[in-house]
């Protein structure tokens, strides 16, 4: 067993800490009153502050979730380590030696041999950007505006092609090899291991109080087999859903200023800060998520001044694709949210390189909010040059707008997006208030406590909508891709729905492909990819091949019978706005299209 730590240790040492400088590196704490903190919990989703901190008695509580304790249990729940582990962490942050039982030994737990290796990784790392062997890498960063003070500044370092460089640095140093895999340094081998870095640019990866929790690799060389981009596995010490690069450098500004620009790589974060912009940072290869959001609000606190966050998406599909995941968790940042994106689909990095450091400021001042950004791309993908278009766009906008909580806002964006397709307003309001009644039944329905039916499962409109994605997925011949813009054109209620069918569209020319379900699913986001299983996996009410045709012609019709309903809803409701007297070219054209509506309908009966 490790060696324990003295308990009167434990105890000089807690007497010591500052409990309330502790939490302040993980929570943005204000004045409460004599003695006592307020700030927003780190461990459960809030907005207004719940969460209290005191130095006399040293002690935390939050009166929403219940959780407390004194700085050892605070530093174990905030960072998910054992209590031995919180003692050495306090001691490292405050200065203090402690000393052991067995034979005064100093050795360190486990989570902290890790971190001092990574540290010593990185230092390794760095001293070998100066090697010959490193030109490539420095011409790399150079060519990206780069220079030894930028890379001095960023720790940015190189690992020798070598198999075994850093094993060899790191094992004289006294660290085993054991230790090294753990860590994520070192692959491990029939023959012992090897450095998992190799002839790659290497970024260090450090937590907010700046300690090394794992590396960011580039490849810089055609004989390297291995991805573009390599980073540190999952660890005891790095987590990567939960870690933000370049956060060490931006946390003081981000408090300060209550900004945060969210960008997607390191040399994006690099560029950003060297523009002046010293709140940027990047997730670490993997996607942003509710973890970096908690961390996120935590650093902004609850503050009078409006805090922003910006991503600086890529405006291509793959962008899109991240902005409309991040726009459903719009509602858990404590914060405005906004998007920038860069001319011509210049990414921060390289618009520093073409247009220097005004090129990044430009961007970012160009910033539009993420709702109007979400808004603008559903309506892009009508021609807007007729009503049905008009109309289609409108309802696909609609349930965005409804799901804006602000009343004020809601109703701002409900005139903006009136104007933007060309609408009465009124019509518009109409179709937000539609999309908002369906979206707060389904908000009460998460909020019980026993179990119960969801509301929409008893929801005519959401289970037609779902027999169509079922005959969709199980029997796309079903279709054509007309009836399918048709259907998706009439709008659909249930958002994750929604978000199908236009997957669906964006790949209609593979209807009739032997994996189209595969396509779909490829493409999908972790929602969509379940929802996606279940309709594939749900039993139709068919027996046979001959009752399968039946009953997918049936809910196909039935879908189309609905799209022409709305249809002529909206051709009346244009009807009604028309003068007949000066407007009789428009007025007929009309009354011939509600003529072949009807026509249609009765084919379908």
């Amino acid at each position: 067993m490790p060696p324990r730590v003295r308990q009167s240790d434990i105890e000089e040492l807690k007497a010591k800490a500052d409990i309330i400088e502790v939490v302040s590196g993980y929570v943005s704490l204000r004045p409460a009153s004599s003695g006592s903190f307020k700030g927003l919990c780190p461990f459960h989703s809030e907005k207004s502050p719940s969460f209290n901190v005191r130095s006399s008695p040293a002690f935390y509580h939050c009166f929403g979730c219940g959780a407390g304790g004194d700085v050892y249990k605070f530093l174990q729940e905030i960072e998910s380590i054992s209590f031995a582990d919180a003692v050495e962490r306090l001691a490292d942050k405050t200065g203090f030696t402690l000393t052991y039982d067995e034979s005064g030994s100093q050795e360190v737990s486990n989570r902290s041999r890790l971190l001092a290796a990574n540290s010593e990784a990185a230092s390794f790392y760095q001293s070998q950007l100066a090697s010959d062997e490193a030109k490539a890498a420095r011409d790399f960063l150079l060519g990206r505006g780069f220079d030894a003070a930028a890379c001095s500044q960023f720790g940015v370092g190189y690992a020798p092609k070598g198999w075994q460089n850093l094993i060899d640095h790191l094992t004289k140093l006294g660290y085993t090899l054991e230790e090294l895999i753990l860590a994520g340094l070192v692959m491990a081998s029939d023959k012992g291991g090897y450095d998992r870095f190799r002839g790659r640019v290497l970024w260090p990866i450090r937590d907010a109080n700046s300690q090394v929790l794992g590396f960011g690799a580039r490849k810089l060389y055609e004989e390297d087999q291995g991805p573009k981009y390599l980073n540190t596995p999952e660890t005891p010490v790095y987590h990567k859903g939960s870690v933000l690069y370049g956060l060490d450098l931006a946390r003081k500004e981000i408090v300060k200023r209550k900004e945060i620009v969210v960008v997607e790589g390191y040399t994006d974060v690099m560029a950003c800060h060297l523009a002046g912009h010293q709140v940027a940072v990047a997730t670490c290869g993997t996607a942003f998520g509710e973890e970096h959001i908690k961390l996120i609000n935590r650093l902004f606190g609850q503050t009078q001044v409006p805090a922003s966050v910006i991503f600086t998406f890529d405006p291509d599909a793959a962008g899109q694709k991240a902005a409309l995941r991040v726009y459903g968790d719009t509602a858990k940042f404590n914060a405005l949210t906004f998007v920038a994106t860069g001319p011509s689909g210049l990414d921060p990095s390289d618009l520093r390189q073409q247009r220097g450091d005004a090129g990044i400021t430009q961007m970012l001042e160009a910033k539009k909010p993420l709702f109007e950004f979400v808004i603008r791309h559903r309506i892009s993908k009508f021609s807007l040059t007729d009503l049905d278009s008009r109309v289609a766009a409108a309802r696909s906008a609609a349930f965005v707008v409804a799901e804006i909580s602000d009343p004020a806002l809601r109703t701002g964006y409900t005139r903006a997006l009136a104007d933007w397709v060309s609408l009465d307003v009124n019509e518009v309001a109409a179709l937000v208030s539609q999309n908002g009644k369906a979206s707060n039944l389904e908000q009460v329905a998460s909020m019980r406590t026993s179990p119960a039916p969801q509301p929409v499962v008893s929801n005519p409109q959401v289970r037609l909508e779902r027999q169509i994605l079922e005959i969709l997925i199980q029997h796309p011949s079903a279709f054509n891709q007309d009836q399918l813009l048709r259907i998706y054109a009439a709008g659909l209620q249930d958002a994750l729905h929604q978000s199908l069918m236009q997957l669906a569209l964006a790949h209609k020319e593979s209807l009739a492909q032997p994996d189209w379900v595969n396509i779909l699913a490829s493409e999908s986001s972790d929602d969509l990819l379940s929802l996606i299983r279940e309709l594939a996996l749900v039993e139709l009410p068919v027996k046979n091949e001959v009752e399968l045709l039946r009953y997918a012609k049936g809910v196909v019709n039935g879908a189309l019978m609905q799209a022409l309903a709305r249809e002529k809803i909206d051709l009346m409701a244009a009807l009604r706005r028309m003068d007949p007297d000066t407007m009789a070219d428009a007025v007929n054209q009309i009354q011939r299209q509600l003529m072949n509506l009807e026509s249609e309908r009765r084919k379908l009966m």
